[in-house]
């Protein structure tokens, strides 16, 4: 059955990236073999993914969802319609303003696995249309202070159950279930 999840790794304090859009304290950090299996069943499960486009439209070095591990279509959100690009074997679709349609080309896309919703402002979107059924949560040990938040800004309570929770050398690892 195909899942739409909200997968992110974040800080404590709930930032996605540095103010500036930096991830530099995502990496260097020690990990252990349970870390990496908690990840890779996830990243295993997804068939599909939607982000956001950047203001060229255009995929740059950097900007491949999940570093182009994952070999699956891209759905990216965008103001202006553009043209599907094909890098490295991966779609990339672009869905004018429309993210319940996104949602919805990326489950077929998907056929049983998972959808992975990327972003911030996408994974607000998504959940405030109730078009999410999980979060999956990976959660570093450190504070920013200030970034781009993963849920700031949502204005709406949402229920959750969770469904697993893991923790290893270098981060804790949380799934939960989106009540409706």
């Amino acid at each position: 059955m195909t899942r739409v999840i909200v997968h992110a790794t974040v800080t404590v304090d709930g930032f996605l990236a540095e103010p500036d859009g930096g991830l530099d304290w995502m990496f260097g950090r020690p990990s252990s073999p349970d870390d990496d299996a908690v990840v890779a069943k996830v990243l295993d499960r997804i068939g599909a993914v939607v982000g956001g486009a950047n203001k060229t439209q255009t995929i740059e070095d950097g900007e491949i969802p999940y570093g182009g591990t994952i070999m699956a279509p891209v759905f990216l959100m965008t103001h202006s319609a553009h043209d599907p690009i094909e890098r490295d074997g991966i779609k990339y679709t672009f869905v004018v303003e429309d993210i319940a349609q996104a949602v919805e080309l990326s489950k077929q896309a998907a056929g049983d696995k998972w959808v992975s919703l990327l972003g911030g402002s996408i994974s607000r979107q998504c959940l405030l249309l109730g078009l999410v059924d999980e979060l999956h949560l990976d959660i570093a040990p450190v504070l920013l202070g200030k970034g781009i938040s993963l849920f700031a800004g949502l204005g709406q309570r949402i229920e959750l159950e969770r469904i697993e929770t893991s923790a290893f050398a270098s981060e804790s690892h949380h799934r939960y279930r989106v009540l409706r």
